[in-house]
């Protein structure tokens, strides 16, 4: 790979922009400075150190990855199938019918590939970091809410489906499983790619699955504000989908599971994304597509792989990835946390008071915290 390395401003460093008073600000100065660097490519210098260039091209194959494997995979499939290699699909159809439920029962993790040195070259790049506040119990099950979603979920993917951050040594005893939309554990090859990461499918059933573990020891990830949450993600903005989202409160009462708040300081800066505001036309058809396809399509940009003025390679700004206390499952949201048993039925009061709780406590971990990661003492989160 040869790009990138010096000769970056400091927004490639997470660094407010010179021109920029505030973080609220960057979304539009970032849109700005896209539309002047068309007019000029920025390449990257030819003198790039080895390191940085293994940084990119650790990028470059969980970017293609994200936005590209999966359909590789797909016509792959159905193009040996038209050649002589045809029992290559044949094969893997029939070990598909057998396997077909294993996402829902766990996947099938390889901590080998977890620990790969490849994601420690993708953590550098950013750089991305997991803060840990507080101890977490192994002898429970907890579900970790993460906001905001972000564009590609860059943060939530290096901290719990790599090794790269040090989740195994932060939270001794705990297993993470992050959550995923269904639809692309459908895609042959693709399916036991991502389950060797340690990902599950985002239905009820697959999700409570490492919940129902008596002995504990079970962390399941959930992006909250899901794929909607993406077509908000501006540099500059801490828009949260959380205000009308309680399907994994009701899940942490059914199993008694611990809610931990995890809030991804730098999410929504590695990405520009063409202005959407709700109510514009452009907005109303990504809402469109994504309610018919499960999907969202956010239209960003950043830099390229050989220069710094166009592309789908993320900036190179700091994520740090911030975990909250763990909040008990309580039945009412006064006086001191009380475990609960599960509790199939829960009412819609105790789901209100348990929402409320839990969204004030990311509000005070990101209040906390917000200073140390360059965000304004006046700017507090958006719940949508």
């Amino acid at each position: 790979m040869g790009g990138d390395g010096g000769g970056v401003s400091s927004a490639d460093f997470g660094l407010p922009f010179p021109c920029c008073a505030s973080w609220t600000q960057r979304r539009h100065v970032g849109s700005s400075v896209f539309f002047h660097r068309k007019m000029k490519i920025d390449f990257a210098p030819v003198d790039v150190p080895l390191i940085r260039r293994l940084q990119t091209a650790a990028v470059v194959q969980w970017v293609f990855s994200f936005l590209g494997l999966a359909p590789t995979c797909i016509i792959l499939f159905f193009y040996l199938l038209f050649t002589r290699f045809w029992l290559i699909s044949v094969l893997y159809a029939i070990w598909w019918y057998y396997d077909f439920d294993t996402p829902a029962r766990g996947g099938r993790r390889k901590p080998v590939l977890l620990g790969l040195k490849l994601w420690g070259y993708m953590r550098d790049y950013f750089p991305i970091k997991l803060v840990k506040t507080a101890d977490l119990d192994p002898r429970h099950n907890y579900i970790l809410g993460f906001h905001p979603h972000g564009v590609l979920v860059a943060g939530a993917f290096t901290n719990f489906c790599t090794y790269a951050t040090g989740f195994p040594q932060l939270f001794p005893g705990l297993t993470s499983y992050l959550l995923m939309l269904p639809l692309w554990f459908r895609a042959p090859f693709f399916r036991d790619y991502i389950m060797c990461a340690g990902l599950i499918p985002s239905d009820k059933e697959s999700a409570t699955y490492p919940l129902r573990k008596k002995k504990g020891g079970s962390a399941v990830v959930i992006a909250v504000g899901g794929a909607p949450e993406a077509l908000d993600a501006h540099p500059g903005t801490f828009n949260v989908l959380l205000a009308n989202k309680k399907g994994f409160i009701k899940m942490a009462m059914e199993h008694g599971a611990h809610l931990v708040p995890v809030f991804s300081f730098g999410e929504n800066e590695v990405y520009d994304q063409v202005e959407n505001p709700r109510g514009t036309w452009l907005r109303w058809t990504q809402d469109r597509l994504q309610s018919i396809m499960g999907v969202s399509l956010p239209l960003f940009h950043a830099r390229g792989i050989f220069q710094y003025s166009f592309g789908l390679m993320p900036y190179r700004r700091p994520i740090h990835t911030v975990a909250g206390r763990p909040a008990p499952c309580r039945l009412s949201a006064v006086g001191r946390p009380i475990k609960v048993e599960k509790k199939e039925k829960p009412t819609g009061e105790e789901l209100d008071a348990l929402h409320q709780l839990y969204m004030d406590e990311l509000s005070s971990l990101f209040d906390e915290h917000k200073g140390n990661y360059g965000v304004d003492k006046d700017v507090h989160l958006n719940f949508v």
